[in-house]
Order: structure tokens, then sequence, then C-alpha cells
């Protein structure tokens, strides 16, 4: 049967191929170790499922809204005024199927042919596909450990033409980590503002910073940003709730949300109607559990970084947010240990799950090729385990 064009454009998702292939390895008897899927491991907080079973019991199980119930809309709006200071309407709020659903249903209703969206390198995988899918172009403006993977108004500038539609922010970041500097943030809102380019912000980690680190949204700089920025975001990293498929994205232009709304009564229409309970007493309930999450990651994120920088040829820069390490691996691959040669980091990450059952995500997937993606939401023995084989293997 012929395939649509449009399917020769998709690429697999380097995470899920990494998570699939390590899976098939533990059923074929292997110990896998995988540092692969950005996945808390922590357990969802008992409110919010107490809270599921409870909208279950009710009948809580029909069609809803297709942008979600006004409930949870209300509550992520009125999240977002306690947060960060500035508030959207409960008309400009649409819930999906998680943040991935609410980025690629912007890019649907935004990107005419031939349209660029400046997207900063390292990138989540997504992107770029979402964009292409759209008709877009994606323009990659690469940051990389000597910058601390810190993008700058200065990249915008000279990436931005008269076909630039928008702008892709990830702050925190994945896969790096890193924590665009407020101001920053300010001076780059203000000039998508000006220029009318919007600010796709993808806000998924905003909670989980450490070391004093600031998340600040771009729809705080001025009345003008707010206008420009479209922000996204879920309750899948903040509450543990990956697997319930939560997300949404707030504007302030209406007739944009109303666009997406369309698109997903076409598509998926509601989320699921249980999930969305869940997550309304997610945004709503107490939040005591996310401090323990995040002391957990501080501390897996430290000693995974101190193991790192023992490994030969890695460059490692300390994450300020999410839970991921990003190191350079260049040095490794120019002059690895005697009678071993990787003509990328693909075959490395390749090399190091076959020989010592250690799942690592190669950079390629996020337009950084020579670099390695590692999470650290796991436990602090599997680090030291995982990386001990992997110190082994190379001669550390």
């Amino acid at each position: 049967m012929r395939l649509a064009e449009r399917t020769s454009l998709l690429r697999p998702s380097p995470t899920m191929a990494l998570d699939a292939k390590a899976k098939e390895m533990e059923r074929a008897g292997r110990s896998v170790i995988s540092f692969g899927v950005g996945e808390p491991d922590f357990d969802t907080p008992e409110p919010v499922k107490e809270a599921a079973i409870a909208a279950l019991r009710a009948g809580r199980t029909k069609y809803t809204p297709v942008a979600g119930i006004p409930e949870l809309r209300k509550a992520i709006s009125e999240r977002f005024l306690r947060e960060q200071g500035t508030s959207y309407p409960e008309a400009g709020v649409v819930v999906t199927a998680g943040a991935k659903q609410a980025l690629y249903e912007i890019f649907q209703v935004l990107l005419d042919a031939g349209d660029e969206v400046i997207v900063p390198a390292p990138y989540w995988v997504t992107y770029p596909d979402q964009i292409v899918l759209a008709g877009g172009k994606p323009v990659v403006v690469p940051a990389g450990i000597d910058r601390r993977f810190a993008l700058t108004l200065a990249d915008l500038e000279a990436a931005a033409t008269e076909r630039t539609r928008a702008v892709v922010l990830n702050s925190p970041q994945n896969p790096a980590g890193a924590v665009l500097d407020p101001s920053e943030v300010v001076r780059i809102a203000e000039w998508a503002a000006a220029r009318g380019i919007a600010l796709i912000s993808d806000e998924v980690y905003g909670r989980l910073v450490y070391d004093g680190a600031e998340h600040r949204s771009p729809a705080t700089a001025s009345p003008a940003a707010r206008e420009a920025t479209i922000v996204v975001d879920a309750v899948s990293k903040t509450y543990a709730m990956t697997g319930w498929r939560i997300g949404w994205l707030l504007t302030a232009d209406v007739k944009l949300a109303a666009a997406v709304a369309n698109l997903q009564s076409q598509s998926t229409s509601n989320t699921n109607s249980i999930a969305q309970y869940a997550a309304l007493a997610a945004l709503t309930g107490d939040d005591s559990a996310l401090p323990e999450m995040l002391r957990a990651f501080a501390a897996r994120r430290d000693l995974m970084v101190e193991m790192l920088r023992r490994l030969p040829g890695f460059e490692v820069d300390v994450p300020r947010g999410a839970f991921y390490c990003f190191p350079r691996v260049r040095e490794l691959l120019s002059a690895p240990p005697r009678g071993m040669r990787f003509e990328s980091a693909d075959a490395l990450a390749s090399h190091l799950l076959e020989e010592t059952g250690v799942a690592l995500v190669p950079g390629s997937g996020f337009g950084m090729p020579e670099y390695l993606r590692l999470s650290y939401a796991t436990s602090e023995q599997r680090i030291r385990d995982g990386l001990s084989r992997v110190a082994k293997v190379l001669g550390a």
C-alpha cells in the first residue's frame, strides 16, 4: 500500500527506540540499567490517584468539552497566575493529551508552507519533526557546553529572517538541563513581541530547578510579550504523571485556542476524562511531595556529574534544571581507549549498551552529535551501578 509522502519526514524518537531495545534485552535475560527515558521513578501522589478513583466511581466517564473540563482549565489559568504573576483567560486554555500534542497542534495551526521556526540546539527530539510535518522549516541555532547551552538574543537576531514565524524556548531544558537567565528571557520575549514572532515556551520542567535557579516564563516580560507567548506545560514531570497524558497550552489569543480545539475535535477529541480530574487534584492539592522529589533529584544529579567527570573524554556541565546530564564526548571519540574505535556518539552508545547493558541516548537526536544524554530520574544505586559498568569498559 502506498504511504503518504509526509511519512518519509518522520524519524523515530531516539529515546523511545533506545528504551525499546533495552527492554528487549531485559526480556532476553540481560541485566540492563537505562538512563534513557525522561520519566520520574516516583509514584503519582496518592491524593491524585484517589481523585481519579473518586471520579470513576462518580461516573465521570463521558465525553468532556474538547478543550477540557472548565474546572481544570480554570485551575491551569490560576496556577500560572499564582506562580508567574501573569493571567491567561480560561478561553485561552486547551487541555491536550500531554505537552507533545499541544506542541503538535500549535505548529499545525500557526505554520504555512515555508514558514521558519527558530529551534535552539540541543533541542527536544520532537520539535523539528513536528515543524516539518506542519510544512515549516526548523532553523537550528546551536549553543553547546562551552556556553552552558544558553541561547541569547544575539543568536536569534542572527538567525531570524522575514520568514521567521516562531521561536521555540525550552527552559529548563531537555536534554541539557540548562535554565535561561531571567533577564535574557525578558530580552528575547520583548524582541519577539516587537517583531510579531510567536514564542512557543515549553515549560514542562518549570518547577524542577536547583541551586537557586529561577524559571521565568517569557509571558511575564510585558503585556506585549504575554500576547506573543504560547505556554506549553503538563502534569507529567512535576507530579510524576507521565502515563496520565495530560498537558495544555495557554494563549492570550482565543482565536488560536479555538483553532487548536477545532483541530483536536477532528483528531482525538477530549483527553481522558478520569485523567483530567486527576490533574485537577494535582494542580489544586497539596504540593508537599515536590520538595522531596527535588532533593532526591539534586542528590542524584550531583552523584551522576561526579561519576561522569571521572570517565575519560567526558565533559560535563552541572545542569540547573530538569533531570538530565548532557556530557560532550568529543575527546573520547577522537582518542578512544586502546582497542576501541567509535565513529560517532551513536556508535559509542550502541557499544556501551551491548557491552555493559547500560542505555545512554546519543545526542544526534537532540541536534548535538558529539553528546550523550543521561537521565538521573532513577535511584542513586542504579546510577552508581550503571556508571561503574561504563567506567570499567572505558578503563577508568
